[in-house]
C-alpha cells in the first residue's frame, strides 16, 4: 500500500472505531497497557509523550501518575481521537493532559523535552515504524526513556482472520505487514537502530475475551482497524464477513462466548 494512502485509511478508519472502541477493547488491551506503564516507571512532575494515544486508555492513567505538576502530551494521526480526549479531559477537570492531531512518523515536538515517549499498540500501523521509533528517541531527554507495544507473532494471535476476511472484499491490503513488529526480536532492534540502549523485550500472551459473536465481531469490524472498509460495506457484506470471521475463530468458542489466543511484545528501551 502508498504509505499516503496506508496514512489515510489510518486517519479515518480510526475515527469511524471511536465510538466503539473502548467497549471492545478496554478490558482486552489492559495486561499490555498495563505493563506498558509499568515499565514507564512515570514518576511525578515528569513530561510524557503518548504517541498513537487513541482514546486515552493510556493517557489518562500516566497523568495519574505524573500528577498536576507534571505534563501529558497525547498524539493521535485521528481527530476523532484527539477530540475525545479533549472533551473527556475536560469531563474529569484534567488540565495536565494536552491532546495534538499528529503522525507519528514526524511529531511537532520539541526535541528533547520529555521523560518518556510511549507508544501503546500503535506502531503497527505506520508506514515506517523505524521513523517513528527515531521519533521517540528524538523527544526524550539525555537519560530518558521509551516504551512501546506491539501485537506478537500472526500464528499466536487467533483473531488474525479478519484481515484476510476483509481483503478479499476490498481492493487494498488493509494493513499491511501488521504482524511484522511482533516478530523474533524485530521490535528490539528497531528500537536498538532508532538508538535506543539497554533495550529490554518481553512477551506476554493473552486471552481476548467476548461473551458474544456479535461483541467478536463488533471488536473485530466497527472497533479495529478495519473500522474504514467495513463502514464501506453494505448489509449482505456485512453479513457474509461476520460469517467468514465468526468461522476463522469457531475453535475459540465455548457455547456462544469466545476466549481468543492472543500475544503482546513489549519494548522499553534508554536514550
Amino acid at each position: 500500500m502508498d504509505p499516503r494512502l496506508q496514512r489515510r485509511v489510518q486517519r479515518y478508519g480510526w475515527d469511524k472505531a471511536v465510538p466503539f472502541y473502548e467497549a471492545y477493547w478496554k478490558d482486552q488491551l489492559a495486561p499490555a497497557q498495563s505493563r506498558v506503564l509499568e515499565l514507564a516507571a512515570l514518576r511525578s512532575g515528569e513530561r510524557v509523550l503518548d504517541i498513537a494515544c487513541g482514546t486515552g486508555l493510556v493517557t489518562f492513567p500516566a497523568a495519574d501518575l505524573v500528577g498536576k505538576d507534571g505534563l501529558v502530551v497525547a498524539t493521535d494521526i485521528s481527530d476523532k481521537m484527539i477530540e475525545f480526549i479533549h472533551q473527556d479531559a475536560s469531563n474529569r477537570s484534567i488540565t495536565h493532559v494536552r491532546a495534538m492531531q499528529m503522525d507519528a512518523e514526524s511529531l511537532d515536538v520539541v526535541d528533547e523535552y520529555f521523560d518518556v515517549s510511549i507508544c501503546s499498540l500503535g506502531l503497527m500501523y505506520t508506514p515506517y515504524p523505524l521513523q517513528a521509533v527515531r521519533e521517540m528517541h528524538r523527544s526524550v531527554v539525555a537519560g530518558g526513556r521509551a516504551v512501546a507495544a506491539v501485537w506478537g507473532s500472526r500464528s499466536n494471535c487467533g483473531w488474525s482472520g479478519i484481515f484476510p476476511v476483509v481483503d478479499s472484499r476490498v481492493s487494498t491490503d488493509v494493513c499491511p505487514l501488521f504482524f511484522q513488529l511482533g516478530t523474533g526480536d524485530l521490535l528490539k532492534s528497531t528500537f536498538e537502530q532508532a538508538g535506543f540502549s539497554r533495550v529490554h523485550t518481553e512477551r506476554i500472551p493473552t486471552v481476548l475475551k467476548y461473551e458474544t459473536p456479535e461483541a467478536a465481531c463488533g471488536a473485530a469490524f466497527a472497533g479495529g482497524p478495519v473500522a474504514l472498509a467495513y463502514d464501506k460495506f453494505d448489509e449482505e457484506t456485512r453479513a457474509s464477513a461476520f460469517a467468514d470471521y465468526l468461522e476463522t475463530i469457531e475453535s475459540f468458542r465455548k457455547g456462544t462466548s469466545y476466549a481468543i489466543p492472543g500475544e503482546f511484545v513489549i519494548v522499553q528501551g534508554w536514550r
